[in-house]
């Protein structure tokens, strides 16, 4: 059998025809395709705006600077995530407190949220970084509420989760990203991802002021813009207002989300299915608990978790096999950098007994349902 990683991205010929068809345009970066791209991940969202930037770290930076981080602010966050959930609070001054985990969903624990927010003075925290992740959408219905009681903003990182969903108090649907209960979401088009571009991510949000001030921070802090310019020189004129960055995306890599957008649907689905497939073939393996997933909830399955008290023996096996499973994650907690903090094994149980026994299996719309099923096989033959 060929090799079977965790994540694999999907390239059509269709996508190869957009890029190309950008290579030989006018513009490379800084043109049409961006705005295009935009526009359409807007629209699938169900937000007013959206803003493309090089990678989902810089869209997490640039959203906290948006959102009004600000040196000695502090941020809650989830240990079980990505690095960058925590670090674009660094990056912007501010410091970093964690919340642990709900056992059954990996989620920040909305319970535990609001238990230390009530522990602490009013203002203590300015925002709230939920993690939708491996692709299962956080209740910011719920979370709201409770941000709205004590202050703080939401900056949902919703960089698993494009397509996701779950019904709200009032029964209204609520797709990751949508801003309805956010101030701003972020997402991720690394190969891995749903939606592939190499590297690339997307700010969506409702609100105009932050939409403004994202844009002029992506580009260096400058704008050309005549109504907010100081001074006008003439049509060459431009100003720089803040310290910004270089954040853009260049249209290439635009193209080839815009292709990869249309082919989102087919993407869910099939992630879906494959999952209902491990499902089904472990429901009856008492060491092998799947994941549980509450009513009128669409999960988008960019990992598929399990987990196991034969972890690291499984993971070799299956190595061996030429399957490559990962553990997602490390709780960041733990990691050399915040442990410098004063962060200590000890501090979140639930997130750590997560990571002693949780392994990501191999999803991807690639995945063909020979090389699922060997997979299956091979997990179900070594605990036989």
């Amino acid at each position: 059998m060929n090799r079977i990683p965790y994540g694999k991205h999907h390239i059509t010929e269709d996508d190869i025809r957009a890029v190309v068809k950008t290579l030989r345009s006018e513009y490379l970066t800084q043109g049409p395709k961006v705005d295009e791209f935009e526009q359409k991940f807007a629209q699938f969202t169900g937000c007013k705006y959206a803003i493309a930037t090089m990678n989902g770290t810089a869209a997490l930076h640039l959203s906290a600077l948006a959102l009004g981080i600000t040196p000695g602010d502090k941020v809650l966050t989830t240990p079980i995530t990505f690095a960058a959930s925590a670090n674009c609070v660094i990056y912007a001054g501010g410091k970093v407190d964690f919340v642990d985990i709900d056992k059954e969903s990996f989620l920040i624990d909305l319970n535990r949220v609001e238990d230390k927010l009530k522990k602490n003075k009013p203002g203590t925290y300015t925002c709230i970084i939920p993690v939708d992740f491996a692709g299962y959408p956080v209740r910011l219905d719920l979370l709201r509420d409770i941000a709205d009681k004590y202050g703080c903003r939401i900056l949902e990182d919703a960089c698993h989760a494009p397509g996701a969903y779950y019904t709200d108090k009032d029964g209204n649907r609520q797709a990751c990203g949508n801003c309805n209960y956010a101030d701003a979401a972020v997402f991720s088009f690394h190969p891995v991802k749903h939606i592939a571009t190499g590297e690339g991510g997307m700010v969506t949000t409702n609100n105009r002021t932050i939409y403004e001030k994202i844009k002029l921070l992506r580009t260096h802090g400058i704008t050309k813009d005549p109504e907010i310019l100081e001074e006008n020189h003439g049509g060459w004129y431009y100003e720089m207002q803040e310290l910004g960055y270089n954040y853009r995306i260049p249209d290439i890599l635009c193209a080839l989300g815009i292709s990869q957008l249309q082919k989102i649907d087919k993407n869910l689905e099939q992630r879906n299915k494959i999952a209902q497939k491990y499902n089904n073939a472990f429901q009856n393996h008492p060491g092998i608990p799947t994941p549980v997933i509450q009513k009128q909830v669409f999960h988008a399955y960019h990992l598929y978790v399990i987990l196991t008290d034969e972890r690291k023996g499984l993971y070799n096996y299956l190595k061996d096999k030429n399957i490559f499973t990962q553990v997602h994650y490390i709780p960041l907690h733990m990691q050399p950098y915040y442990r410098h903090m004063g962060w200590k094994r000890g501090d979140f149980p639930v997130a750590e007994a997560y990571y002693e026994r949780c392994l990501s299996l191999p999803i991807y719309p690639s995945l063909s349902e020979e090389e699922q099923q060997y997979v299956i096989d091979a997990i179900l033959g070594y605990f036989s």
